[in-house]
C-alpha cells in the first residue's frame, strides 16, 4: 500500500490552497455576517467515524474549508465586541503563518535561537510600551488565563519563602492558608488560577465598595489585622463588563506599608499606559510586584499569546523550575524560557509579538488604543442620547455597559428582553456582542480592542438591538 504521507509536494499546495482563500476571507471581514444563523448545524456536519481511507490532502482541507467557514465566527473582524478579543494586525497574521511554517519549539535557546531571540527582544519593547521597570522579568505565555497562573504562581512562591519553604519543591501541605484579597473587579481567570495553585477561589477576600472597586479603609483593615504575615494582593487595571479600575495607586501604597504582594490584572487595562488620554487609569502599576496582559486583546496578535512580568528577575525562575539530563541548561545569554513558565512545549508566540510591534511601532499601538478610546465614547454618547437604551456605569477606557430600555417597558420585563435580544443578536451576524449581569441587571458590554473597527461598525450596535428588540417585543 502506498504511503498516503509520501507526497513532498502536498506542503506547499496545502499553503497554496489556504492562501488561496485568505485574499476573499480578508476582504469579507469588513462586511460579511459575523456568525451565520447555521452555524450550529454547519459545525454538527463535522460527524462520524475515523474513515478507514483519508480524504488526503487537499481532500481534507476542502472539506474544513467549504463546511468550517459555515460554522466558525469572524471574531477576527470588526464587528465582534464580545469577551474583549482583538483581531490580527497583519504583521502579526504573517507572522504567524511563519511561526506554523517554522514549528519552533520556543522552550529555549537550543530548541530555536530565533524565538529565544524574539522573546527576550519582545518583553523588553513591551516593558517600554507599558512603562514598566526595564529590569523586570517577563514570559510569554497562551493568554489572560495563564498569565494570571504564573504571575500567582510566583506571588506563591514569595509567599512560600517568606514562611522558609520552597513551594515549588516542597508544597503546600505545612504552610497556613495563604491571606489573598482583592476587590469585587476581579476576572474569573484570577479565581481559576488561584484554584489551580492550591490557593483556593472559595478563600478570596472581597475587600469592594459600593461600585465594586478596591475599599482602600477595608483593606487597609484586613492587612493590618495580618499583623505582618506576608499577603497577597489582586488589583484589577480594567473590569470587564465596563473597564473601570482599582484605585492602583493607593493599593500599591497599603502593600508598601504592609509588605504585601501587588499582583494586577491588566489583561486589557494594562494598554490604559499607552495613551496619555488614559494613562492616570494605571499609574501605580509600576510599582507592582507582578503585572499581566492578554496578547489577543488589545496587541491584536492571533490566538493565544499572553504576557507576565514580575518584579524579581529570579522568581519566575525558582517558580517553573525545571530540568533533566537531555535538557540544557540556562545563561543569561542563552535563556530557557520554559524554565520560566508552564509549559515545556510552547508556540513560538514571539514571533508574531516581535512582528507586530516592529511593524507599528509605539506610534501605531497609541493610534490603535486611541482609535479604540475614540469608538467607545462614540457609542456611549450615542446610548446617552437615545431615549430607549440606559447607560449603566462610566465609560473610562473602552467598554460600553448599557442596556435596551424602550418606552413602555415595565422593569420586570427589561431583563428578559435584554436577555432575549442577546440570544438573537449571537445569530443575526450583523454585529456580535454579549449580555452579562451588571448590579442586577442583564445589559450589553461591547469592548473595542480591534483595530478594524471604524465608526461606521459602532454605529451598527444601536441599530441592531434596537431592530432586534422591535421584533421580540412585537
Amino acid at each position: 500500500m502506498a504511503d498516503p504521507l509520501d507526497q513532498p509536494a502536498d506542503g506547499l499546495a496545502a499553503l497554496e490552497r489556504v492562501a488561496a482563500e485568505a485574499e476573499a476571507y480578508l476582504d469579507s471581514l469588513a462586511n460579511g455576517p459575523v456568525r451565520l444563523a447555521r452555524s450550529d448545524e454547519a459545525a454538527a456536519a463535522f460527524d462520524g467515524p475515523l474513515p478507514d481511507e483519508g480524504l488526503g490532502t487537499l481532500g481534507a482541507l476542502d472539506r474544513l474549508i467549504e463546511g468550517g467557514l459555515d460554522a466558525h465566527v469572524r471574531s477576527s473582524g470588526p464587528r465582534f465586541f464580545h469577551w474583549v478579543m482583538g483581531g490580527a494586525t497583519p504583521a502579526a497574521l504573517g507572522a504567524d503563518w511563519l511561526t506554523s511554517l517554522l514549528d519552533q519549539n520556543a522552550g529555549g535557546w537550543d530548541a530555536s535561537p530565533l524565538a529565544a531571540r524574539l522573546e527576550l527582544l519582545s518583553l523588553r519593547w513591551l516593558r517600554e510600551l507599558f512603562g514598566l521597570p526595564s529590569d523586570w522579568d517577563g514570559v510569554l505565555v497562551t493568554g489572560g488565563q495563564m498569565a494570571n497562573f504564573s504571575g500567582l504562581a510566583a506571588a506563591r512562591q514569595w509567599w512560600g519563602e517568606r514562611h522558609g519553604v520552597d513551594v515549588s519543591a516542597d508544597g503546600l501541605a505545612d504552610l497556613p492558608q495563604a491571606p489573598v484579597l482583592t476587590s469585587g473587579f476581579v476576572h474569573v481567570t484570577a479565581l481559576k488560577a488561584l484554584a489551580m495553585l492550591g490557593l483556593g477561589r472559595g478563600r478570596l477576600k472581597i475587600c469592594a465598595d459600593g461600585g465594586g472597586a478596591m475599599d482602600l479603609a477595608a483593606l487597609a483593615h484586613e492587612l493590618q489585622a495580618l499583623a505582618g504575615a506576608p499577603s497577597i494582593v489582586i488589583g484589577n487595571a480594567g473590569e470587564v463588563n465596563t473597564g473601570l479600575f482599582d484605585p492602583l495607586e493607593e493599593i500599591a501604597d497599603l502593600c508598601d506599608e504592609f509588605g504585601a504582594w501587588l499582583h494586577i490584572d491588566g489583561a486589557f487595562g494594562l494598554f490604559a499606559r499607552v495613551s496619555p488620554r488614559t494613562a492616570g487609569l494605571a499609574a501605580g502599576v509600576e510599582r507592582a510586584h507582578s503585572v499581566i496582559a492578554d496578547g489577543h486583546k488589545w496587541l491584536n496578535v492571533p490566538f493565544d499569546c499572553g504576557f507576565a512580568f514580575v518584579r524579581d528577575r529570579e522568581l519566575l525562575g525558582r517558580t517553573f523550575a525545571a530540568g533533566a539530563a537531555y535538557l540544557p541548561e540556562a545563561s543569561e545569554d542563552h535563556p530557557i524560557f520554559a524554565f520560566r513558565a508552564p509549559e515545556l512545549s510552547r508556540r513560538a508566540r514571539s514571533l508574531a509579538v516581535w512582528a507586530t510591534l516592529a511593524a507599528y511601532g509605539r506610534s501605531g499601538y497609541r493610534a490603535i488604543v486611541e482609535r479604540c478610546l475614540d469608538n467607545a465614547a462614540r457609542l456611549a454618547a450615542q446610548v446617552e442620547s437615545a431615549e430607549d437604551f440606559e447607560l449603566l456605569a462610566p465609560v473610562p477606557l473602552n467598554v460600553v455597559c448599557f442596556r435596551y430600555r424602550p418606552a413602555g417597558a415595565t422593569e420586570p420585563e427589561l431583563d428578559d428582553l435584554n436577555q432575549r435580544i442577546g440570544e438573537a443578536v449571537l445569530t443575526d451576524g450583523r454585529i456580535y456582542a454579549g449580555t452579562t449581569c451588571w448590579k442586577g441587571k442583564v445589559a450589553f458590554r461591547p469592548a473595542f480592542v480591534n483595530w478594524r473597527t471604524t465608526s461606521n461598525d459602532v454605529d451598527l450596535i444601536l441599530e441592531t438591538l434596537r431592530d432586534l428588540g422591535a421584533r421580540l417585543r412585537s
